[in-house]
């Protein structure tokens, strides 16, 4: 078993003002993605130009922490919202869903295509290698943060989180998600990409490695206690919510590179 390293979640703290490490990595994670995406809108064919990645960023942003809490709201706190509706404005007592952070961002980069008038496949293109490493960073915030751990195991990198009220050896599963949706997602996106690609196939690659790698993890990951299981006595709401993903992401593919129907509009670089 491996100790958990304990790291204050407060990364600084002046007075009253506390600045925790998860808000960094979201930070951290917007700031890579403007720095990449301004050096994917120098490349001829990139539908953005570099002075437009900055809106692209700040949409983006907008759409993943709205669309984030909403979704958490939705697929996970229903019923915690009926009991004390002011529940959905207290951000800072957690509650973040990834599949209601991507509609968000979806929905943002959608109103963005509208208004320049660009084709939003091809947006959607461009924004999907700059997400992954967000991704992982936030995970690393989860793990410093001792939420969102795995199940309990008995492998030998296993650790105990101190905040862990059972005190049970666990699955650091923040960690395999950090690896798996973070730096192995971001990897292939980037290899994938440097080439130019039918409409949406990046985009699908994103989709479809997204899905897999979070249905893998979440056999080791602690469901919340007040979901538990769905379907079949073992699949969470996380795998439920990432079969949709799974299927377009196969969908995308298929129509990219087997049916080739230009559903989306003549193909272009992505």
């Amino acid at each position: 078993m491996l100790p958990y390293p304990e790291i204050d979640p407060v990364a600084i703290a002046i007075g009253p003002v506390k600045v925790h490490w998860y808000g960094l990595t979201y930070l951290v994670g917007l700031a890579f993605s403007w720095w990449l995406g301004n050096r994917r809108a120098k490349q001829p064919a990139a539908v953005l130009k570099p002075g437009q990645v900055d809106d692209m960023i700040f949409y983006s942003a907008l759409g993943v922490v709205l669309g984030g809490r909403l979704g958490y709201i939705f697929f996970y706190g229903l019923g915690r919202l009926a009991e004390d509706p002011l529940y959905i404005l207290r951000v800072w007592e957690g509650g973040m869903s990834f599949h209601g952070g991507m509609l968000g961002v979806i929905l943002a980069n959608w109103l963005y295509a509208r208004h320049l008038k660009v084709n939003f496949a091809d947006l959607l293109d461009f924004v999907a290698p700059l997400v992954p490493v967000g991704l992982g960073l936030g995970r690393l915030g989860n793990f410093i943060g001792q939420e969102l751990w795995g199940r309990p195991t008995d492998v030998a990198w296993a650790m105990v989180f101190p905040r862990d009220p059972l005190a049970l050896p666990r699955h650091p599963s923040q960690l395999y998600q950090a690896l798996l949706e973070g730096l192995l997602l971001f990897l292939i996106l980037y290899w994938f990409s440097r080439k130019p690609r039918p409409r949406l196939a990046v985009g699908g690659v994103f989709m479809l490695g997204y899905g897999c790698f979070r249905f893998a993890v979440e056999f080791v990951r602690e469901p919340d206690a007040h979901i538990a299981t769905l379907v079949f006595g073992w699949m969470t709401r996380g795998q439920l919510l990432c079969l949709p993903m799974i299927a377009f992401g196969l969908f995308l593919l298929y129509n990219a590179y087997i049916a080739r129907r230009k559903v989306f509009g003549e193909r272009q670089p992505a």
